[in-house]
């Protein structure tokens, strides 16, 4: 049976430097590139008539930064599956990266096998941090490494007001009307919320939110 290729979009605004990236990815057997965007607002476009296994994202985009569309694939998709690109002095971009969802990052130096890695990683939802990291990266990397290990993992600001809701004892509905969302978007971030915390039901949830600090109480 042939292996499942794995689909890939790629957001950057350089052009050059995106249909080159592209180049080199189709030379990849188990790579199937099916699309490309310029900023965030083209790719969450993309996103959602493509269905990526993977985004390739460029952190610095105009109209929509890699950021900001991190946060609204979280908010739209569980577990979207974003790898960062990024250049040197960018650490603290790299950093809102992570915090808003990506789960790896390369540099845009980065040879062909490591971005490859990158994405196999990402792609068996594994985090991926590139080698060619500076102390201060590698250091914040360090402390998210350790934290995702032990599931102190990092929730968005729409997570952290959905548990907080919750622990409250509202239901998606409750929580829907008063964050200004579909319930179907509440539905889809307490799944990925009960991933992230490795629990299986709402009391787990509490108690893991109470546990860590997440919730302290009204």
């Amino acid at each position: 049976m042939e292996k499942t290729r794995i689909k890939i979009m790629i957001a950057d605004d350089h052009i050059i430097f995106r249909k080159g990236l592209r180049k080199i990815l189709e030379t990849v057997p188990q790579l199937n590139i099916i699309g490309e965007a310029e900023n965030g607002l083209e790719l969450l476009s993309g996103v959602s008539r493509l269905h990526p296994d993977v985004i390739v994202m460029d952190v610095s985009m105009p109209v929509m930064d890699g950021v900001m569309a991190t946060k609204e694939l979280c908010k739209r998709y569980t577990n979207p599956r974003v790898i960062a690109l990024s250049v040197f002095g960018q650490e603290s971009h790299i950093m809102e990266m992570l915090e808003a969802g990506a789960i790896g990052y390369v540099m845009k130096s980065a040879g062909r096998r490591e971005i490859v890695e990158a994405i196999e990683s990402v792609y068996e939802h594994r985090p991926y941090f590139c080698t060619e990291s500076g102390r201060q990266i590698t250091d914040l990397i360090e402390k998210y490494q350790s934290g995702y290990r032990n599931h102190l993992v990092v929730f968005t600001e729409r997570e952290k007001d959905i548990i907080q809701l919750i622990c409250q004892g509202c239901t998606s509905k409750e929580v829907a009307s008063t964050l200004f969302i579909s319930q179907r978007t509440v539905e889809g971030h307490r799944t990925r919320i009960m991933q992230k915390m490795h629990v299986k039901s709402i009391a787990g949830l509490v108690a893991y939110a109470c546990e860590k600090g997440l919730y302290k109480g009204e």
